[in-house]
């Protein structure tokens, strides 16, 4: 909830500024307590978050730890380190056979981010640490969102890889002349084909019409441009998508899994973040399941046409 680039910080939810004396913020929680409680008329996911946000800086010792990692707070130095924004080491103890896995997830929107960071800083500013949380925190939010896709790219990556090796996946998939005309990743298993695109609008969505609405999102049509996205990889590998899957953060969505229906006979599902794996596992509500020779024989059309941004 408070871990994305995009996220409203505790104090932002709390209404106070981060500089605010303890007797202060007390009495902004439990006001904003009684306003938000659904028993009075107020909305259950804000009234979650206000709750998430004192669990985080309710005492003295929380909030020093928090103001350190999350760059609110303009007189306390941070530390990238702890804000987990920066890229992962490739440190392996599980020693468990992993996914078939082609292509680098979220490496273009990290490159991307790197270089923009840069130029919005200014030419000739030093940037020493482009994962400073309170230098991504004063960044446009275009340029806070192309972090959080890429860090939402690599989550996705991480719990695909740990399914074992009857699954195939494909991360930052070419699909059209501009790179950032991609699907997230191709996942092929046994209980079928998917196209995933792992995303992170910075707060809780809804939806409409079989596609996904939110303050954030404006025009976009997220589970539209994936459909299409789908329908060029289909052709040029001459395969059939069983199900599409778009990947949110857990406190972005009210349940685990909500379908959307169907998009050309493609059934289209929203799934938090941690029960992605169970979606893969068991399938997408429609879907049809791969196996045998046809498994092989998808697996080998992919992997000669597949292109990477």
């Amino acid at each position: 909830m408070f871990d994305s680039p995009l996220s409203a910080s505790a104090y932002e939810i709390l209404g106070v500024d981060p500089d605010v004396a303890h007797d202060e913020l007390r009495r902004a929680y439990r006001l904003r307590l009684r306003q938000s409680h659904p028993d009075t008329g107020g909305d259950a996911t804000i009234f979650i978050q206000v709750q998430r946000a004192w669990e985080l800086i309710g005492t003295p010792e929380l909030r020093a730890a928090y103001d350190r990692r999350s760059g609110v707070h303009p007189g306390i130095p941070t530390d990238s380190e702890e804000s987990g924004w920066r890229p992962r080491a490739a440190a392996r103890t599980d020693t468990r056979p992993k996914a078939r896995s082609y292509g680098h997830p979220g490496g273009w929107r990290r490159e991307r981010y790197l270089t923009l960071i840069r130029e919005w800083a200014g030419f000739g500013v030093e940037v020493p640490d482009p994962y400073d949380p309170a230098l991504v925190r004063s960044a446009p939010r275009e340029l806070r969102r192309m972090l959080a896709d890429a860090l939402a790219e690599e989550a996705t990556a991480r719990t695909v890889s740990a399914l074992g090796m009857g699954f195939t996946v494909w991360h930052d998939v070419a699909t059209g002349s501009h790179p950032d005309d991609k699907l997230d990743h191709v996942i092929l298993s046994p209980s079928g084909l998917y196209g995933v695109m792992s995303e992170d609008f910075g707060g809780v969505v809804g939806f409409r019409r079989g596609e996904i609405t939110g303050p954030s999102l404006g025009t976009r049509a997220p589970v539209t441009a994936a459909l299409a996205r789908m329908r060029a990889v289909a052709k040029a590998a001459r395969v059939k998508f069983g199900g599409a899957i778009v990947v949110l953060p857990d406190d972005d969505l009210a349940q685990a899994v909500t379908p959307l229906g169907t998009s050309r006979g493609i059934p289209v599902v929203v799934v938090r973040r941690s029960a992605l794996a169970m979606v893969l596992r068991q399938g997408v509500p429609g879907a049809r399941a791969i196996g045998g020779n046809e498994l092989f024989d998808v697996r080998t059309r992919l992997q000669q046409t597949v292109t990477f941004v």
